[in-house]
């Protein structure tokens, strides 16, 4: 349940704190698609490849990816092994950066509400899980130094969402409290756990759903939440 303004501090939201893939961009799960379609395997493979690495590795490949403990190249190399093995066929897995961005299209409306807030005297900080190699890519989709004072990338600092210690960093990046910000995320379990640590969250499931929660708990004109 996503915490509402009677459910918190009266304390005033200084800072609106952003995730970037499948908030500021199309969903996520559309260039997965897309990954799996270009290499020419099924639905459900990339996970059930993942969960198989996981159990015989003892650590999720992907997330060490995202925490800059692997590089794109290794991780492509034990995911090709692995799809390989699965399917019992040989299977390239590569250029996965270039083939997830191709898929991926900035959520014109999610990034004018950045402009809003902004312009409403909010600030703004961007705290994304995402791949050290991939940062030229996703930084070309909109104007990162414009929309935001703060960027924290999970794959250089280290620890991803949903860890403690990445809100925890940036709060201390921010120089402000938990209950002076306001964290929009499309993982519910990201979402809770900065609820855990006095952050307000709101859950995005859809732009303008995303954009009335914000609009409410900023407390800025609804009428202006009407974009999609």
């Amino acid at each position: 349940m996503d915490l509402m303004p009677e459910d918190v501090p009266n304390r005033r939201i200084e800072m609106l704190i952003s995730d970037f893939g499948g908030v500021l961009t199309s969903p996520l799960v559309q260039s997965f698609a897309a990954v799996q379609d270009d290499a020419d395997i099924p639905p459900e493979s990339l996970g059930l490849a993942l969960a198989a690495l996981t159990e015989s590795e003892g650590k999720n490949p992907l997330f060490e990816l995202e925490c800059g403990r692997m590089a794109e190249s290794e991780f492509m190399a034990m995911m090709s092994r692995q799809l390989s093995e699965d399917l019992e066929r040989e299977v390239e897995f590569r250029d996965l950066g270039e083939r997830f961005f191709e898929a991926l299209h900035p959520n014109e409306g999610m990034i004018d509400l950045i402009r809003e807030v902004r312009r409403n005297g909010i600030r703004a900080a961007l705290l994304t899980n995402n791949v050290r190699e991939w940062e030229p890519l996703w930084r070309s989709m909109l104007p990162v130094d414009e929309l935001f004072e703060t960027v924290v990338d999970s794959a250089f600092v280290g620890c991803r969402k949903p860890d403690p210690r990445i809100y925890e960093l940036t709060l201390e990046r921010v120089e402000l409290p938990p209950e002076a910000c306001l964290f929009v995320d499309d993982m519910e379990v990201n979402c809770e756990a900065a609820r855990e640590l006095g952050i307000r969250s709101v859950h995005f499931r859809e732009t303008a759903q995303a954009r009335a929660e914000v609009h409410q708990l900023l407390e800025l004109d609804a009428a202006a939440g009407e974009t999609t």
